[in-house]
């Protein structure tokens, strides 16, 4: 089965592989796992801005470890872009990063993994799988 990771699953799984829970490990370990260009470029602005020094990787090594673990980058489509409408505009969760890998998972019609809290209130469009 094929799932698409978050931003934060997609660091903890580099940085701080404890923080991922024994049920999301199994699953990243036997299914096709996405990765989505969105992470990769909001990984690239946390890093130029200072906010993640606990990644300081550059992005194309980054794409080569994400390949050498067996995930695979799912290109940005447009159809991810126009599923964003679809995507409920709330007003306490507006980070357009989430909202376009939200996108992504309706358009690709495949659970989103994740451990942001936010996701929860997507759970009605959105399959999800919730690292806790």
């Amino acid at each position: 089965m094929k799932y698409l990771i978050d931003t934060q699953i997609l660091i903890w799984t580099l940085v701080l592989p404890n923080n991922v829970f024994n049920k999301v490990l199994a699953i990243l370990k036997n299914n096709q796992i996405l990765v989505s260009q969105i992470s990769l470029f909001e990984i690239a602005i946390k890093q130029k801005v200072g906010k993640l020094p606990e990644l300081s990787i550059a992005i194309e090594q980054l794409v080569q470890l994400i390949k050498k673990d067996g995930f695979t980058i799912l290109n940005l489509k447009d159809e991810h872009i126009n599923a964003y409408h679809s995507i409920p505009l709330l007003a306490d969760h507006r980070d357009p990063f989430d909202r376009l890998l939200l996108a992504t998972s309706l358009f690709e019609q495949i659970p989103l993994i994740s451990a942001d809290e936010k996701f929860k209130m997507y759970s009605s469009i959105i399959p999800l799988i919730e690292n806790a």
